[in-house]
């Protein structure tokens, strides 16, 4: 059986490819634009995720929370580095955000015991 995390990815990658089926240029240009912004310039890389982690926290999206650890945890930020930025979020959203706080725990459980096995 699948853990969740690995349906997420999955899921994910099956909408991806669905969706730049279409001949749609602003989203192909966006879905561009989203590749793009995420890498090293004036701010590094892993600032950049700690910071749409943040903002996926604050905004409540599992999804977007999901693939921003694991590009946190590819990107070799420690488990501290995120559980700070973390709690960063739980204090600009407040209490609501808890719950996708204990959903990005657990899925970080996995991402670094997932590490670990590699």
């Amino acid at each position: 059986m699948q853990h969740p995390f690995e349906q997420f990815r999955e899921k994910r990658l099956q909408g991806n490819e669905k969706l730049l089926e279409t001949n749609n240029l602003v989203t192909k240009r966006l879905m561009s634009l989203d590749k793009q912004a995420y890498g090293d310039s004036a701010l590094p890389k892993k600032t950049k995720e700690l910071m749409a982690l943040t903002a996926s926290m604050v905004l409540r999206c599992n999804d977007c929370i999901d693939y921003h650890l694991e590009t946190c945890v590819k990107e070799s930020l420690t488990r501290d580095e995120i559980d700070e930025a973390i709690g960063i979020a739980i204090l600009v959203g407040g209490s609501i955000v808890i719950p996708h706080a204990r959903h990005a725990a657990s899925s970080l459980d996995f991402l670094f015991a997932e590490q670990l096995e590699s």
